[in-house]
Parts: structure tokens; C-alpha cells; sequence
């Protein structure tokens, strides 16, 4: 149903290329994603670097689909309080700072093939709503300049941010109402949440999705989310899968575990979560 479209974000294998490429090989995948490159994030990688990690890539028959950037993980306002998360080695900069890093990320994004890169809605405000006209505006002006490019920008529903739901980057993107700003739909993200991801989050994006993220989690008893491996969390990832299909989904599927199993490794994790995956693809078949 997806293999042939599979693929993972390196650094959830390994920090190590080398490793995380060898691995996404071995197991068939068909494509990786480039955030943390041997503890570096991709966006301050130099032009010889970027050449070396294509020919890495190149080498064992994948391709870079997209660019999992951390563009507008910055507060709109620095002297409100707000939420934050990772930011995969980056410094808190200023909005206009991101548009910088936007403008370095397209260059990226086309030496190493790939017309996707991933962003975020800024730092979640203690009430989203009362800010996003001004949310919108700056992602109209990203797509803007994305549309120069010839580069997509798939917004994710990220908790930490004000499109932290289904709901949220569904608005914000009919909002910007551009080719160049889509959905990278995370159900995972949406359960980590508290928010159940099927049906009610994919009916909110369904239509505006352009790539999306596979992880699993659910909600622990003391409100506590907890990422897991596919299949062992409250994504309903067959029906998920199967609506996809039925709808026509023709993106592509990127790994993203967030899982590390005690006293295991990323790769262990992601190992469980693609053998996960593998199960319930046979489910969803019959």
C-alpha cells in the first residue's frame, strides 16, 4: 500500500549518515528526509557538505524528499510567554532571522533534489487564535516566496506550535490559500496531543495534505503523552491507511518514531516501529 513511497528522517535511525543510510537500504526504503546530519542541522550545512550528503544518498539508489527544517519554530513576539520545543540544535532567533534561514533552505532543498521543506506556525500563544491573521500573513509570505522557487512548504501540526491540531493548520493553510503551503499531516502528533488523529484530525486536512509523518502515541493516565511504536499507540493507522487510499493520497510517507526503547537505540526504535508498520499493512490488505 506505502512501501514503495517509505521512507525515514535519518537522525531517528542514527546521528551517524553513514549508519542511518546503510540502515534505510538494507531495510528497502525508498527515500529519507535530512534534519540532523551528524549532529548538525541540515540548514547549516555548507554547499561541499550538501554535495557530499547527495552523493551519500545517491549512492545507495534513495532520494531526499524533503528538507524537515526547524523555519518559524521562533516566537512571534519574544516578549510574550509562549510555548517551545525542539529546535534540533538551533538558537531562538527572531521571525525575520527564519525568513534568512527560509531563503538558505531553498538553496538546500535544491542541491539536494528535493522541492518540500517542512515548517511550523511559530511558538503556541496562550490563545492561537488571537494571532493568527498575523500567523497567516507571515506563511503568505513564505509561500510567496516559495512560489518563486518552485518549492512546497508543508506546515505541520506540531503541539508546540500554534497549528498544534488538524484543525489549526487547516484553517491557517485554506487561509494562506496557496500550491506552495500544504498539510504534512502527523497523526501521531495529533494523539500526542490528546486529539484523536482518525477520523476527526484527517477530516479537518484531508485534501491539503502533501506529505505525512508516521509516528504512534497516546495518552498516559496522568495526561502524560508517551510517543510509541506503530501499532502500540491510538492512531487507527489501518483506517488511516486505508482512508488515504481510498482518497486518493498519492504523497509520500516518512518514519518519524520519536521512540527509544529502554536501554535500546533510536535504531532499535525505529526498527519496532517499521516492523509495526509491516503488520499492520498486512492487516489493512485483507
Amino acid at each position: 500500500m506505502i512501501l514503495d513511497r517509505l521512507g525515514v528522517i535519518t537522525d531517528e535511525v542514527s546521528s551517524d549518515i553513514t549508519k542511518a543510510l546503510n540502515w534505510s537500504q538494507e531495510k528497502g526504503l525508498k527515500h529519507v528526509e535530512a534534519r540532523r546530519v551528524n549532529g548538525k542541522n541540515i540548514i547549516d550545512f555548507s554547499d561541499d557538505e550538501v554535495k557530499r550528503l547527495l552523493q551519500e544518498v545517491e549512492q545507495r539508489g534513495l532520494f531526499v524528499s524533503c528538507i524537515s527544517s526547524p523555519v518559524f519554530k521562533c516566537a512571534l513576539d519574544p516578549s510574550r510567554t509562549v510555548a517551545t520545543g525542539d529546535t534540533f540544535g538551533q538558537d531562538e532567533e527572531s521571525v525575520e532571522a527564519h525568513f534568512q534561514k527560509l531563503n538558505r533552505v531553498f538553496e538546500i532543498a535544491k542541491q539536494l533534489k528535493t522541492d518540500k521543506i517542512r515548517i511550523f506556525s511559530f511558538w503556541r500563544e496562550q490563545d492561537p487564535d488571537k494571532y493568527e491573521e498575523e500567523i497567516v500573513g507571515h506563511l503568505k509570505r513564505a509561500a510567496n516566496l516559495a512560489e518563486k522557487e518552485n518549492i512546497i512548504l508543508l506546515l505541520e501540526n506540531e503541539g508546540a506550535c500554534n497549528g498544534g491540531y488538524a484543525s489549526e493548520v487547516s484553517s491557517m493553510v485554506q487561509k494562506v490559500n496557496s500550491v506552495n503551503l500544504q498539510a504534512l499531516w502527523d497523526p501521531g502528533n495529533e494523539e500526542h496531543g490528546g486529539k484523536p488523529a482518525f477520523p476527526q484530525g484527517y477530516e479537518a486536512v484531508k485534501g491539503l495534505i502533501g506529505h505525512i509523518h508516521l509516528k504512534d502515541a497516546y495518552m498516559k493516565t496522568d495526561n502524560e503523552p508517551r510517543c510509541v511504536p506503530i501499532g502500540e499507540g491510538n492512531v487507527s493507522y489501518v483506517e488511516q491507511l486505508q482512508a488515504l487510499e481510498r482518497d486518493g493520497y498519492q504523497g509520500l510517507f516518512t518514519i518519524e518514531t520519536h521512540y527509544v526503547p529502554e536501554n535500546g537505540t533510536k535504531m532499535d526504535g525505529t526498527q519496532l516501529t517499521l516492523d509495526g508498520l509491516h503488520q499492520l499493512l498486512q492487516t489493512a490488505e485483507k
